[in-house]
């Protein structure tokens, strides 16, 4: 018997809980800093800015980066990162749950704190090209945990807040479900530490793809 189905509109975040992208985010921001002569975040300060907009997460990792120079700093993380990215692949698993989630015409959106070039650029060269009936990136609305971009998707669809579902890695993205007024899943295999989560009372918390996809079968 197929479960019924909670949830109109899923929206997932990207990096950490699609694509396995932390570590080596988290390394490009390390070797802007360095670039710069700056001091080096540690790998947890690092990963704990992922989900943010760019501009952003750059002034949480160097903040005694004079304002004048993000600029600088910024494209020296794209540098990094538009040199590696090739190396970035999918979780296990994250084809077939998508596919499986379209099965059941749920409608499925992305919110990221990628840029809308670098979200197209992977969207447009994967198999995960048509999976998605909206995105948002942070350069064109708001960075989480400001709520705009599940708002805007809300309303795009005319999906109410308690029918859509926010799935992501980082507290920034239960955060944004919350201001947003939206049910959320965490996912513990992503930036960070899944214990910081329980303030934000997600309906599950995941520890592989898997785990989620048969989570969403269930109660999605």
């Amino acid at each position: 018997m197929t479960a019924k189905r909670n949830f109109d509109l899923i929206v997932f975040d990207w990096d950490g809980t699609l694509f396995d992208s932390t570590a080596l985010i988290a390394r490009c921001i390390q070797a802007a800093c360095g670039d710069l002569g700056v001091a080096v975040p540690s790998d947890r300060d690092a990963s704990y800015v992922i989900g943010m907009g760019l501009a952003e997460a750059l002034q949480h990792a160097a903040p005694s980066l004079p304002r004048e120079r993000y600029r600088d700093l910024a494209e020296r993380y794209r540098h990094h990162y538009f040199s590696r990215q090739h190396e970035i692949v999918f979780f296990d698993g994250t084809l077939e749950m998508l596919n499986a989630l379209k099965a059941r015409n749920h409608l499925l959106g992305v919110a990221t704190g990628k840029s809308r070039r670098g979200l197209d650029d992977v969207l447009n060269g994967s198999a995960l090209k048509g999976l998605f009936d909206a995105t948002r990136t942070a350069d064109e609305t708001a960075s989480k945990p400001d709520p705009r971009m599940l708002l805007e998707l809300m309303a795009e669809f005319g999906v109410a807040p308690d029918r859509t579902l926010m799935i992501g890695d980082t507290t920034h993205d239960l955060l944004l479900a919350s201001n947003a007024g939206t049910p959320s899943v965490g996912v513990s295999y992503g930036a960070h530490d899944h214990e910081s989560f329980a303030e934000f009372a997600p309906r599950h918390v995941a520890h592989s793809v898997a785990d989620l996809s048969d989570w969403l079968a269930r109660h999605g």
